[in-house]
């Protein structure tokens, strides 16, 4: 007879939650969801709750939380599940800063519970392919290009371009997620210009230049107003050949050719690991994506641009 499948409650469920989240959770036997924190209004086939005191309250059993809120509150809805014994898996980015990553961390050590920073662009079928391929290879250049339209991605959620989230860099940090798992040095950002629209407090697009080891040279441009067909590309160009990461990391080419393609099964591998981490006892906890995006505003030059309207 396999082990019960683990309690989970869905903290907050907008696009995110319903495109992935509730798709990957129906297809793994490994959880039960059994109650959702949601302002929207109630699930239909699951007990609903205003917040997690309120969920906390009402006796429901519950293992573990998954946090697929704005990251600007997700410290705050964390620190209250950790307190209240749950394991917890954050959506990226996992919070409003690096700082308070390493705090839930230590809350979740000291609990011995499971913490998991999720990144889901790692999961993309071609990632570990081109991790692999590049570990035997030396790096001379980088080129990032995510562009992507936020009226169709994003319609309506103002949050991302609000004061903490992190505008144009919510989609980009999945590109910067990938770049920190398959290059094998060191990235460090060594200047950014970021474009804010005159009516919003983050930006809308950003470019930016890192640094890979000693030598390799990363350059990234990030576009929340394309038009045309979204843009998720990776170029590597090594002492031998030239690796291109395609639509996100589902595609893999070398020299143009095709190595590999394959379906999203991004957060089905994220609620597998989770699974696995909670049966270890153990925690998976990230935040070098996130500390690049940080010393990007840090370092960034401020330009000013139209006001936008969703």
């Amino acid at each position: 007879m396999g082990s019960a499948a683990i309690k989970l409650a869905l903290v907050g469920v907008g696009k995110i939650a319903r495109d992935q989240h509730l798709p990957a959770l129906a297809r793994n036997p490994a959880f039960e969801l059994v109650a959702a924190v949601n302002r929207g209004g109630p699930l239909t086939h699951v007990s609903t709750f205003s917040d997690v005191a309120a969920m906390l309250a009402s006796g429901i059993e519950v293992d573990a939380v998954s946090l697929c809120t704005p990251p600007a509150c997700r410290y705050e809805l964390a620190r209250e599940a950790i307190e209240a014994g749950l394991h917890v898996m954050l959506e990226k980015p996992p919070a409003a800063s690096v700082e308070e990553v390493h705090d839930l961390e230590q809350r979740a050590q000291r609990r011995g519970l499971t913490l998991f920073t999720t990144w889901h662009s790692r999961e993309a079928a071609g990632v570990e392919p081109a991790r692999e391929w590049l570990s035997e290879r030396t790096i001379e250049s980088v080129r990032v290009t995510w562009k992507e339209d936020i009226r169709v991605w994003h319609p309506g959620q103002h949050w991302i371009l609000q004061a903490g989230g992190m505008g144009v860099f919510d989609p980009g940090i999945n590109a910067l997620s990938i770049l920190t798992r398959i290059l094998p040095d060191k990235l460090t950002m060594r200047s950014a210009t970021l474009e804010y629209p005159s009516n919003w407090e983050s930006p809308i697009a950003a470019e930016v230049a890192m640094s890979h080891g000693s030598a390799a040279r990363v350059q990234a441009s990030f576009d929340f107003l394309y038009s045309g067909t979204p843009c998720w590309d990776i170029e590597v160009l090594t002492d031998e050949q030239t690796l291109l990461l395609a639509d996100g990391g589902s595609r893999l080419y070398i020299d143009e050719m095709p190595h590999l393609a394959a379906a999203d099964q991004e957060y089905a591998r994220l609620y597998r690991r989770f699974a696995e981490l909670i049966g270890a006892g153990s925690s998976d906890v990230d935040s070098t994506p996130l500390q690049l995006v940080a010393d990007a505003f840090k370092l960034g030059h401020r330009q000013q641009s139209a006001a936008f309207h969703f």
